[in-house]
């Protein structure tokens, strides 16, 4: 269906695996971890935007590690906004990823894009797929709506503009987002603006990166506005460094960086902030934004096997890629304070720089910089993009014309509670969380604001208002939830009391006393008390033997515990198909070797193991294969290592 304005509403087919059920496991460890540590030459302001706003965990949110990697082919919702110079395809069901930019004059695809995305272990809630472009809000990480539907709309503006508009509430900083994309008639550019509201009455500690996938070729190179940058290389401290002449190479070449690289580019207040990606005709993508969005990044995955294995992994057949990437902060291990009750508003423009290669891959870089500046001004000049920024901010308020597509129910859910206590809340007039995007996960938190008794639910929620709610009901399910939100926000005594009375009591559910026997462990184990915690998560498992995360993670504490023989014997009741048999396998090998039987170990890897929701960087395949294949070169297919 065609929109008067060149939006089309349609598919777009990919081959892909299905998402898979949610983790039933609440996330409630302290298992973030944070790849950066601070070097010599770093600002103190920036150290502590870095120290600041850091959270444990991505509770409420629940895992999204059911995907496999057996793909299929299928249809998804597909917008696509086009002229004649420019042609863009977004994804509102996968977090609203822009998934193809074509630059029609050249035939060119500015973004990483093919036909067969493949999820894996990258975001902060598991599942995450290579190419396009993406919206990241949270924390540091891809974001937790990374692969969620949004709530989607087209909108005329009273100013002539139509707009693709999504939007989502936010869970872990409890703000609520949108992003509204348009495509004027005869626009070198496309443009999208982004708009975060804090309806809090307290500050909120805020993250945003839009990041853009792009191909990666023999001759591509970046460029930012900058002589220096903050460097990680993912194994030692973050660092000052000159991407020019960084550990003996040019880094500013993609093919140069021998092991995956970030680059923060360190570009003056004084200057406009920018990056452009140019290939061996000059041609790629540029990103452009208003003032607040001060941070600009390129990302390599490098030349090595590890990092040659993950883009394999993420895009079989699709080539290699890096990124480019704009946000908030200067770098991606920062928070910064938005302000209790406030918006903030930019706008970001995307298209083909044509730089021209004599001069962007010339050995002059301030002559390089130079010149993509003076491409870029007259691409959009800086004065024409800040001047959009005010219309921008007054369209955000613009209703929808034409719904598409419903998002999560947890803005309704949400706006209930903030009525219920007379907390502020945001003007629904351009973003209407609507009851029909209402499911069973929300269902019992709405039923709970309403006076009706609390029996469970499949989900999970987060802040004292909840907990003062669930307090004041006696089933054993308030009693568990209660528990599990003391123990996501490490109040571990009161979660140890709280699933305690859980399992105690006569009337709980089996699966609702087998995550309360989990909760308990883990906690316990938090303690330092590893016995009594393995015992309670063997419980959990015992409990409820037929749910298999259970079972992949108390094998996996099992181990790290120095219990490989325990790991063992839970182990003997994995299941033979499903999404969790890889990595039971190669935790049986892993158990295995450490109760020395290194010659069992090294057969099962012989007859190849594959994990579908490998983490990024996860190189323990390649370094058991070494410890139980000595000598033997580790097969490419293991080679996961980041550096």
């Amino acid at each position: 269906m065609v929109d008067p304005a060149n939006i089309t509403v349609t598919t777009v087919s990919l081959t892909m695996a299905d998402i898979g059920p949610l983790n039933p496991l609440p996330v409630v460890a302290a298992e973030l971890d944070q790849p950066y540590t601070v070097g010599e030459g770093v600002p103190e302001e920036l150290q502590a935007s870095a120290r600041y706003g850091v959270v444990p965990n991505v509770f409420p949110y629940l895992m999204q590690d059911g995907y496999s990697r057996r793909a299929a082919p299928k249809e998804l919702p597909a917008v696509v906004l086009e002229n004649a110079k420019l042609k863009a395809t977004v994804i509102p069901s996968l977090g609203g990823r822009i998934w193809e930019l074509l630059d029609k004059t050249t035939g060119k695809q500015l973004l990483h894009t093919h036909g067969a995305p493949q999820l894996a272990n990258i975001a902060l809630r598991k599942a995450w797929f290579a190419g396009g472009l993406e919206w990241n809000i949270g924390t540091r990480g891809h974001s937790p709506t990374s692969c969620d539907p949004l709530h989607t709309a087209i909108v005329h503006t009273p100013d002539g503009k139509h707009v693709l508009r999504m939007w989502e509430f936010e869970r872990l900083r409890e703000v609520v987002f949108q992003v509204d994309i348009w495509l004027p008639q005869d626009s070198d550019v496309l443009f999208a603006a982004v708009r975060i509201r804090n309806p809090n009455n307290h500050d909120v500690p805020m993250y945003w990166w839009s990041n853009a996938a792009i191909p990666e070729t023999d001759r591509t190179r970046v460029i930012a506005p900058a002589h220096e940058a903050y460097g990680s290389d993912y194994t030692s401290d973050i660092t000052r460094v000159r991407p020019t002449a960084h550990e003996g190479y040019d880094g500013t070449w993609l093919v140069n960086s021998p092991h995956a690289a970030d680059f923060f580019f360190d570009i003056d207040p004084s200057e406009r902030r920018w990056v452009v990606a140019a290939d061996d005709d000059g041609d790629g993508l540029a990103m452009l934004s208003t003032g607040l969005l001060r941070g600009k990044k390129l990302f390599v995955w490098g030349q090595g096997q590890g990092g040659k294995r993950w883009q394999e992994w993420l895009s079989p057949g699709a080539g290699p890629y890096a990124e480019i990437q704009a946000g908030l902060a200067q770098t991606q291990f920062e928070h910064l304070a938005m302000p209790a009750r406030t918006q903030w508003a930019w706008v970001e423009a995307y298209g083909n720089g044509h730089l021209d290669p004599s001069t962007s891959h010339g050995s002059d870089w301030d002559a390089a910089v130079a010149h993509a500046g003076q491409r870029l001004e007259e691409l959009l000049p800086h004065e024409h993009l800040e001047a959009m920024l005010p219309a921008a901010i007054n369209n955000a308020d613009v209703p929808p014309s034409r719904m598409l597509l419903t998002g999560s129910g947890w803005g309704v859910v949400e706006r209930a509670r903030r009525r219920k206590t007379g907390g502020g809340w945001v003007d629904e007039s351009g973003t209407p969380f609507v009851a029909e995007s209402v499911t069973p996960e929300q269902e019992p938190w709405l039923g709970l604001l309403k006076g009706k008794a609390f029996d469970g639910a499949p989900s999970f929620v987060a802040g004292a208002d909840w907990e003062q709610l669930l307090e004041s009901q006696e089933s054993p399910e308030a009693l568990f939830h209660l528990a599990t939100m003391r123990h996501a926000r490490q109040d571990l005594k009161g979660a140890r009391d709280g699933y305690r009375r859980v399992v105690s009591a006569e009337s709980v559910r089996p699966g609702t006393k087998a995550l309360a026997h989990r909760g308990l462990g883990l906690a316990l184990l938090a303690a330092g008390a590893n016995q009594d915690g393995l015992a309670e998560v063997t419980k959990g498992v015992q409990t409820a033997p037929s749910t298999t995360a259970l079972l992949t993670e108390a094998v996996t504490l099992a181990i790290r515990r120095d219990d490989p023989g325990l790991a063992l014997e839970l182990a003997e009741s994995a299941p033979k198909e499903g999404a969790a048999v890889g990595r039971l396998t190669f935790l049986k090998a892993l158990a295995l070797a450490r109760v020395g039987n290194a010659a069992e170990a090294a057969a099962i890897l012989r007859d190849g193991v594959e994990i579908p929701d490998l983490r990024e960087g996860e190189d323990a395949i390649s370094a058991l294969w070494e410890e139980v294949c000595p000598g033997e070169p580790v097969p490419a297919a293991y080679q996961f290592g980041m550096h």
